[in-house]
């Protein structure tokens, strides 16, 4: 795994042994930051469901100011080790992602969401997002899974859908009432 763009471009990161974790493709994380590009820098970023936190750190890498979560202690691990080796810190906690956001005080421009495709808890997150408000106004959440997400919900509305290899990126933008 490598970091493909921004200051970091082209610097190698660790990954997992096995099939245990799935990170996000090249290709894919691309085509994400390409979407994005013009607002990455000094955003507020979430990776929920971080794994090796490559996509956090790819934010990192091209100026965000990033938070990543995962409940796994290996990838809470894995991602700190990743960040030392690039010399950068990012806020790494060890929670739910859906419990980070049930509890968080935190507005973020950018979310970024690679739950384990078996279980919902990519839409759980995205009901929270809506109900609690944890977008910036303009703000977007990218939810990756293996079929398109195509949930309805109240304050976020889908913006575009792809299909990057075996993944699909449901991209909904924030339009919450004010």
């Amino acid at each position: 795994m490598r970091i493909i763009g921004g200051k970091h471009k082209g610097r190698k990161m660790k990954s997992f042994d096995g099939f245990y974790i799935r990170p996000t493709s090249d290709r894919a994380r691309e085509a994400l930051f390409n979407i994005f590009s013009a607002m990455i820098n000094g955003c507020r970023f979430l990776d929920g469901f971080c794994g090796s936190g490559l996509v956090g750190i790819e934010a990192l890498s091209r100026g965000a100011s990033v938070v990543m979560t995962d409940v796994s202690a290996k990838s809470v691990a894995l991602t700190k080790e990743n960040l030392a080796l690039i010399n950068e810190s990012a806020t790494v906690i060890k929670i739910d992602c859906i419990d980070y956001l049930k509890t968080t005080d935190q507005k973020f421009d950018l979310i970024f969401l690679d739950p384990p495709y078996a279980i919902d808890a990519g839409e759980r997150a995205l009901e929270i997002i809506a109900e609690r408000r944890v977008l910036n106004s303009g703000g977007y959440v990218v939810i990756e899974k293996d079929k398109p997400v195509q949930m309805q919900i109240n304050g976020l509305i889908v913006e575009k859908i792809k299909k990057y290899g075996k993944a699909y990126f449901t991209v909904y933008k924030e339009n919450y009432e004010r």
